[in-house]
């Protein structure tokens, strides 16, 4: 029997053993750095906030097994131009920098708030230098993520925050006018539907890993970029999707910033040169298709080791296990595809207010493209950190106010907006066809040395795969068979954008490789968006980079 409950922070509630009901101001999709700070914002806004997410929040996602340091620059010119110029050559010069201002200002004044809050960040180890990319008499912030994100939880909740763990939203819900108004999905634990009518929706699921095992990656399955898709928003360099990260053989523990820095030679033990391990790997990655790499943290004196150990605990858990001394011997590695959660690509976001195009959809954190900061290089840690701050801050003061300018509308007139994996659409085998995903995504010689005739066989492929599942079932899909539907269409979905993105971009640019377009063509000096469910397109941003032409013609050329 239903029973109504009282209102929690604005929230209307009715709960009973088989569905759950909620209506709220604002519903935030995920439970990670980028949610949490999203519906902090939106409380302070005045908005009740409902958080879903498809894990426990602050202890699920890529964010809870990395270490905490944010890109955190002061508000002086010199300094300011010195940061953006190195993430506009990285970042292959599609970089916009009144985007990376605005970035750069939210997360400096944001994070100053953290320790009026109760939290007390770790100041910069002594002996550290600047690996925590502060300088003398500049602020940092660095810690352990399970602290982090653990008080952020405990922020959200005494926000007033109605917290829904364990419940994986499946498909967004709109209005007669296109309107996003809210949400469906599945409680895991209580098995049990539920439906949040909200008066706008914040998503902030995540990027997305193709299930690599990438630590703490296998929930970034792409639910959320597909469920945007699936209401008219846009996608941003999803050509810029194709992330590996470095791991010790035989393990997953890709969360290390050190390696970026350090010396590597190949299975002749042959010293490996590179460039820039955040614009390319492409030296190392071929390397290893050659024969197993080994790898040692040169860069570093004996004093730093303890500062260093405290900063990763969790990789030097795993070296330790392993009877590894990385700062003084060579120790083989690996690879593992982190696709969007350390590339670029997602959806894009029209202005500093984190909306997506569609009335009532905002995008914060890791689905969010990165490419106006970053370009065509991995953000790493701190500056995916800074943009999650930064997004989720605008996304929740914007989501609050579009919300309130909807009080008179009745919420409950609405409809579903799933496509693929839910009613009448799935897969026969989804385990099947995850697994053909994967083998178009993750193998190294496909996803990161491309070519126009490899691409096009992977597009056909996954182009077969969509067209087949899309006839398959005949029943409507429910309970934790929709989940594994839905984390399958995702991850195809993403796969079809990333790889027609990668199509059509001619040339060799960041972490972009086309060996048969080995150059990198000025003319392309933009980004290119895309979109589509059953017909994918790409098209290049009418939105010029703000790098200026000769830098940008400067640095192609070179």
């Amino acid at each position: 029997m239903a029973r109504s409950l009282p209102r929690f922070r604005g929230h209307v509630v009715t709960d009973d053993v088989e569905n759950l009901l909620v209506s709220t101001d604002v519903l935030v999709v995920g439970g990670g750095p980028a949610a949490t700070w999203a519906a902090v914002a939106a409380t302070e806004s005045g908005a009740a906030v409902t958080l879903v997410d498809k894990g426990y929040v602050g202890a699920s996602g890529v964010a809870a097994t990395a270490g905490v340091g944010h890109w955190l620059v002061p508000p002086v010119a010199e300094r300011r131009d010195e940061e953006i110029s190195k993430r506009e050559r990285s970042g292959g010069y599609i970089t916009d920098r009144i985007w990376t201002e605005a970035v750069l200002d939210e997360a400096w004044t944001r994070t100053a708030l953290i320790p009026e809050w109760g939290y007390k960040p770790r100041t910069k180890p002594r002996g550290s230098g600047t690996l925590f990319g502060a300088r003398p008499g500049e602020r940092s912030f660095s810690g352990a993520a399970p602290d982090y994100l653990r008080f952020l939880r405990g922020k959200v909740k005494k926000s007033g925050v109605l917290v829904l763990d364990h419940s994986p939203a499946l498909e967004l819900l709109v209005d007669a006018g296109g309107t996003v108004s809210g949400a469906t999905g599945y409680q895991r634990q209580v098995k049990r539907p539920w439906r949040v009518d909200a008066g706008a929706v914040i998503l902030a699921t995540g990027g997305t890993t193709w299930k690599s095992h990438s630590l703490g990656g296998d929930v970034n399955t792409g639910d959320g970029h597909l469920m945007a898709a699936e209401v008219g928003a846009h996608l941003s360099s999803m050509e810029f999707s194709n992330f590996y990260g470095m791991v010790p053989f035989g393990t997953s523990m890709d969360k290390n910033g050190f390696f970026v820095t350090a010396s590597y030679w190949d299975h002749l033990g042959e010293p490996i040169h590179y460039h820039d391990l955040h614009q390319s790997r492409a030296e190392l990655l071929g390397a290893s298709l050659r024969g197993t790499i080994t790898a040692q943290f040169t860069q570093f004196g004996e004093e730093m080791q303890p500062a260093l150990r405290a900063a990763m605990p969790n990789f030097f858990m795993v070296t330790d296990k392993l009877g590894v001394d990385p700062f003084n011997e060579r120790f083989p590695m690996d690879w593992v595809q982190e696709g969007t959660v350390r590339g670029t690509g997602g959806i894009h976001i029209l202005d500093h207010d984190a909306s997506t195009g569609v009335s009532g959809l905002y995008a914060a954190g890791d689905i969010a493209a990165r490419d106006r900061i970053v370009g065509a290089a991995t953000g790493a840690g701190g500056p995916n950190l800074s943009w999650a701050i930064a997004t989720g801050t605008w996304a929740g003061r914007a989501a609050a106010s579009f919300s309130d300018s909807r009080r008179a509308t009745d919420l409950s007139d609405t409809r579903s907006s799933g496509t693929l994996g839910v009613r009448d659409r799935g897969f026969d085998d989804v385990r099947g066809s995850v697994r053909a995903i994967q083998s178009e995504m993750l193998p190294i010689d496909k996803s990161v040395f491309r070519s126009n005739d490899g691409l096009i066989d992977s597009a056909t492929r996954l182009d077969r795969l969509w067209e087949s599942a899309s006839r398959d079932l005949d029943h409507t899909t429910a309970g934790t068979e929709a989940i594994a539907q839905r984390e399958a269409a995702g991850m195809l979905a993403m796969s079809r954008w990333a790889v027609r993105s990668a199509l059509v971009r001619t040339e060799t640019r960041g972490m972009h490789t086309r060996i048969d377009f080995p150059a990198t063509d000025v003319d392309q000096t933009h980004r290119l968006l895309s979109g589509g469910l059953n017909d994918i397109w790409v098209a290049p941003d009418t939105e010029l980079p703000r790098v200026g032409s000769a830098l940008a013609q400067q640095g192609s050329a070179s």
